[in-house]
């Protein structure tokens, strides 16, 4: 029995799982580099940074979710044409995906850009942090439609099986914002100063940033870098559609036109991903919130934790968006059993390596940690935190790659309500109770999230093992 889950049962899936999944993986890894650069940049200046751009950061990925669903629905439609051999379509699905993203983004970006003084103080009240989360969030907003126009790219990319182009991109963008980020946030004189309390060098890298005389920007210089990046990421992105053959067989992007029938489609399965991506990004919001009133210590060391969560669970997305490609393909020719073991193997090689990187985290938290910040109380009250993590990588495994599966074959509905469920109605009161009101502080919290990772791990296995995925029309 433990043979049959170790090892696989069938290494031609097992395969084109892995030849999907790994250039996702690099290029997932990559991307969050950007949010881990910000976070291990930002560390150095102090509790009150940290805290700042982890709520900037956590509300801008709210504005951001309703596109999740947008490129939830290229991808799914893409990967259901391509099986069918209707490459024309997988053109117009990504036409109709860059129309949704633009009619979302481009007013969103601006009411975040213009009200995030608003915004701001409805999570976090404090007189130095809330100033730099404003600043943050502002400039961060101004990214949102090149963000967005990303995950169209993201979506398409991978429905058609060219993965590899999300590696090449996202490494670009993220030596971009590393350079940009290093000089924008400490400046030409403080670089050097960087380096060596980071890393204990005594390397003089400022003569890689010419700005003489720049001072840096502290909590702003991060966001500028970013939004640079998001900029150059969707640029990138664009190049690569000259080199597809369907693109040319279609008579180009234009040519196309849009298609009203798939668009309706589209929007099906965007809104209920979208609908839910928002509801859990505003309930992380929610949560920060809670941990701010708890203290900002503890709101510092939730963003940190989260910003290495997000990075320990890429590989896991990775491996569930190849899982939901195939699965998608394979519907689309009516090879079923072909679908059901793309679920199995990936989900296998899901558990390989976040269960690798959970054992990390369980031996090795107070260095992991160190990597991003020096403040002592930080790193005291986050190597339990990070401990716990590394003990639900294994049920966070199985929670993403069911989810992804099921959107794959085309339902998006009941994991989108099974996670909002879960996150409004138990995680957060339960939390808010535990932390704040009993006085539990910073773990009650953080173990009502991990219970909530296991009843959706659980709720979504029993819905894939129905099987009434397999009727699904797209």
């Amino acid at each position: 029995m433990l043979k049959n889950f170790i090892l696989p049962q069938d290494y031609k899936i097992f395969k084109a799982v892995w030849f999907l999944a790994l250039p996702v993986i690099i290029s997932n890894l990559s991307r969050v580099l950007m949010s881990l650069v910000d976070v291990a940049m930002v560390g150095r200046l102090g509790p009150e940074a940290l805290a700042a751009t982890g709520m900037g950061g956590m509300l801008m990925w709210g504005a951001l979710s309703l596109v999740l669903g947008i490129r939830t629905s290229v991808q799914t439609i893409s990967s259901r044409r391509l099986g069918q051999n209707k490459t024309r379509d997988c053109i117009k699905a990504l036409n109709n995906g860059f129309l949704l993203a633009a009619l979302y983004s481009i007013p969103v970006s601006f009411l975040g850009w213009s009200c995030g003084f608003l915004i701001i103080p409805l999570f976090i009240v404090d007189d130095i942090t809330t100033p730099l989360a404003i600043s943050y969030f502002s400039i961060s907003s101004l990214g949102l439609f090149f963000n967005s126009i990303s995950f169209v790219f993201q979506g398409f990319y991978t429905g058609i099986e060219k993965t590899k182009v999300h590696l090449r991109v996202t490494i670009t963008s993220n030596i971009i914002n590393a350079y940009l980020n290093v000089g924008l946030i400490y400046g030409k004189n403080n670089i050097s100063s960087f380096f060596n309390d980071s890393f204990g060098s005594a390397l003089d890298p400022s003569f890689f940033w010419f700005w003489a005389g720049f001072e840096g920007l502290g909590v702003t210089g991060a966001a500028i870098g970013t939004l640079i990046a998001s900029v150059w990421m969707m640029t990138h992105y664009g190049f690569y559609l000259k080199k597809q053959t369907m693109v040319e067989d279609s008579g180009g992007i234009i040519s196309t036109g849009l298609d009203k029938t798939m668009l309706r489609k589209q929007v099906d399965l965007s809104l209920p991903m979208g609908i839910q991506e928002t509801m859990i990004a505003v309930g992380w919001s929610v949560f920060y919130k809670i941990m701010a009133i708890i203290g900002i210590v503890e709101l510092a060391t939730t963003q940190l934790l989260f910003t290495i969560m997000h990075a320990s669970f890429m590989p896991a997305l990775g491996v569930g968006q190849a899982c939901a490609t195939l699965v998608g393909k394979h519907m689309g020719s009516k090879e079923i059993e072909k679908a059901e073991k793309s679920i199995s193997e990936s989900l296998r090689i899901a558990e390989y390596i976040m269960g690798s990187m959970g054992l990390v985290f369980i031996l090795f938290p107070e260095i992991i940690l160190s990597l991003f910040t020096n403040d002592v109380d930080i790193i005291n009250i986050g190597t339990w935190g990070l401990r716990l993590i590394g003990l639900i990588q294994f049920v966070d495994a199985v929670g993403f790659t069911m989810f992804l599966a099921l959107t794959g074959a085309g339902n998006t509905f009941f994991p989108a309500m099974v996670e909002s469920a879960l996150i409004w109605f138990f995680m957060l009161p339960l939390s808010y109770y535990l932390g704040v009101v009993t006085g539990g502080g910073f773990k009650p919290p953080w173990i009502v999230f991990a219970i909530y990772l296991l009843l959706m791990a659980a709720i979504l296995t029993l819905k894939v093992k129905k099987g009434d995925w397999k009727e699904i029309e797209v």
